[in-house]
């Protein structure tokens, strides 16, 4: 079984956690609050010399970082990873799109506008950047989607997965998607997917939250 390690509210970890819930794949979760210096301790530090989260436990004392890594790694061989060698492609494109222009931007507002007390004070020279930068990679978005459901393979993969964990929570760090129907519409499409589970889910038959699983 996967160990995910994962921090309930980071947009990154939530991406894997999503991807195995809608795939039905049985994983044991461990929180890890990089807030309070988690990932930064020694034992953390050996498994990832990031110090970042998620980071996936594939066995063997083999351990996988980077979050778009992740998710391709555990959808291979099933529909969420493309076959076809242009769609593989375009996929891979909107996920080295999504860590290049929309994590930097909409997914550092959330970090320090939602997550860290007093951030809006400490970054309000970064804001206005985040906020241009931030828009304009949703109106790229915009203008894909007004013509296409899904973002490659005409239907929903890891590209949809990758874009999905930082654009739902561009309303909670200032963005408004009023301007940005199509967003708008492929965001309740993604939510209809069967299996689909929120950022706040958990198992409800568990009671430590620090060890779960999904799927099972």
């Amino acid at each position: 079984m996967y160990k995910l390690y994962s921090m309930q509210r980071s947009g990154n970890s939530y991406k894997v956690r999503l991807a195995l819930a809608l795939l039905n794949v049985p994983y044991e979760a461990i929180e890890v609050d990089i807030l309070r210096g988690e990932s930064r301790t020694p034992d953390f530090l050996t498994k990832n010399p990031s110090g970042q989260v998620p980071l996936l436990e594939v066995g063997g004392d083999r351990f996988l970082a980077e979050s778009n890594a992740i998710l391709w790694y555990v959808a291979v061989g099933t529909p969420l990873a493309p076959e076809n060698r242009i769609d593989r492609a375009e996929a891979l494109q909107w996920m080295f799109f999504e860590q290049h222009a929309l994590e930097p931007n909409i997914g550092a507002a959330y970090f320090w506008l939602s997550l860290v007390k007093g951030g809006r004070d400490l970054q309000t020279h970064a804001l206005e950047d985040w906020m241009e930068r931030g828009y304009g990679a949703l109106q790229v978005m915009e203008n894909h989607l007004k013509t296409n459901a899904y973002f490659a393979a005409r239907q929903l993969t890891v590209a949809d997965i990758a874009l999905y964990g930082y654009t739902h929570l561009a309303d909670r760090c200032d963005f408004d998607l009023q301007a940005f129907p199509a967003i708008r519409d492929w965001l309740k499409r993604v939510e209809a997917a069967p299996g689909f589970v929120s950022m706040d889910w958990r198992p409800a038959d568990i009671d430590d939250p620090a060890s779960i699983a999904a799927g099972a």
